[in-house]
């Protein structure tokens, strides 16, 4: 059995090894034995999104916790970041996150926070694995009847969570007279994205707020904003945001149904805070994912870039250990330290709107801020996922093509932590030659991973 973690918890396909009940009570022990405070009534915080396992593995979590002595406190379908908060306000031990966020309705899994409601480090993270997989949490010993946990729902779950998100945009500021898109992606912020937005005064065209457990992020939200672009332009509304399954990503589309990516997102709000003065020590961290137009872009106006490894874990670990507030990913993740403990789709939005209205300018115009160099994913589905260094050929051809595209281009080849994929990114100032680099590149990794010719 290979590890149970990867870059976002613990994913895979509901009902198959890892994503099984079995698994999943053992986890939620795991969890509560680790978590559990000795000096009080240890509680421990579930939510998940709208797929339709969701019930069944929060049910097997909620009896690995119970099993420990520990109390559960329910609250249902919640976006992610929402389950980060509450954990922290409610002073939880740990919150667990069901969901498999963008992924299809298939894929399920599970993410944990501690009680600050930040992710796990790596380490609490493997001394879950190890207590799962070594099969040392079923010989632990468990309390008597009268200690086994209790379970319980929280019924203004969301309405807490409404009212933190208002608190994050400036009391000074309205969103009346705006309308504003919002594709919820059938997902865990279907009814608190589009209440925020319209108790802050907005206009709001809903869509992708219609769950059935089967149809969370089906050709809508952040993997297919060209719905909620159209969608824009229909309506002529000021703005339109897509969400992902567990909404903490968002996408955005100017007034003309132009889309924006993360690094446009990020570009724009680093530009008005370095102008106020108030992005700290003038510096935004991304990943190696994030385009070279939004590092050229930073430091016209006199910001640095840092970058990380793929995954907002990592961008939140080196915010925090350099005391920066603002970074994410491409992918729309965004970090607002000053705010949040991890990526919220709805506060990013937030976040946007409130420059929108400071600038008096349009999306369309601030967007122009940074330039795009042209970038090329391929994501390319391997049978073992064998680290890249242990494959000389590709090693070679990479430095090759670097070569080829000199000072204004880079490669980035990774595994996926979610999926069974190798990404390959290539990014320059030539178009073709990047297509070039990627076909080449993708055909390499195919013939040396999977053995095709």
């Amino acid at each position: 059995m290979g590890k149970l973690f990867g870059t976002d918890g613990i994913r895979g396909v509901a009902n198959v090894y890892p994503m099984t009940t079995e698994l999943a009570m053992k986890v939620g022990a795991s969890a509560a034995y680790i978590f559990k405070n000795k000096h009080r009534r240890p509680k421990i915080i579930i939510g998940k999104d709208t797929r339709i396992s969701g019930y069944m593995i929060e049910t097997a979590i909620t009896s690995g916790i119970s099993s420990m002595g520990v109390d559960v406190l329910l609250v249902g379908p919640l976006p992610t970041p929402g389950i980060a908060y509450l954990t922290s306000s409610m002073r939880a031990d740990a919150g667990i996150v069901i969901s498999a966020s963008h992924n299809a309705y298939e894929y399920n899994g599970i993410k944990i926070f501690g009680s600050d409601g930040f992710k796990l480090p790596d380490e609490t993270e493997n001394y879950i694995e190890q207590l799962v997989l070594s099969g040392e949490i079923d010989k632990l010993p468990k309390p008597p009847a009268s200690g086994i946990g209790r379970a319980r729902r929280i019924d203004d779950a969301q309405g807490r969570y409404i009212v933190y998100l208002k608190s994050t945009f400036p009391r000074d500021l309205t969103l009346e007279g705006l309308k504003i898109v919002i594709d919820c992606a059938h997902g865990a912020a279907y009814r608190v994205a589009p209440a925020v937005l319209e108790e802050l005064g907005a206009e709001v065209v809903l869509t992708g707020d219609r769950p059935n457990g089967k149809n969370i992020n089906k050709e809508c939200g952040a993997l297919y904003p060209e719905n909620m672009a159209a969608l824009v332009r229909d309506s002529g509304a000021n703005a339109g945001f897509a969400l992902d399954g567990d909404a903490d990503r968002v996408i955005l589309a100017d007034e003309h149904g132009e889309v924006l990516d993360g690094d446009q997102i990020m570009a724009i709000c680093a530009s008005h805070f370095l102008e106020r003065g108030t992005l700290r020590e003038n510096t935004v961290v991304a990943t190696v994912m994030s385009n070279l137009g939004f590092e050229v872009a930073l430091r016209a106006r006199g910001g640095n870039l840092v970058r990380t490894p793929v995954g907002d874990r990592y961008v939140v670990e080196h915010m925090r250990k350099n005391n920066f507030n603002l970074g994410g990913e491409q992918s729309g993740h965004m970090i607002f330290l000053d705010h949040s403990t991890t990526g919220d789709g709805i506060l990013s939005a937030l976040q946007v709107l409130a420059v929108m209205l400071r600038e008096g300018r349009p999306l369309s115009e601030l967007k122009k801020i940074m330039e795009h160099y042209p970038q090329k994913l391929v994501n390319i589905p391997v049978g073992v996922k064998k680290p890249i260094d242990e494959v000389p050929e590709i090693a070679v051809l990479q430095r090759s093509m670097e070569e080829r595209l000199g000072s204004r281009g880079r490669i980035v080849i990774r595994p996926s932590g979610t999926e069974p994929l190798i990404r390959v990114m290539v990014e320059g100032a030539d178009s073709a030659l990047i297509e070039e680099v990627a076909s080449s590149m993708a055909s390499c990794i195919r013939r040396h991973m999977n053995g095709e010719h």
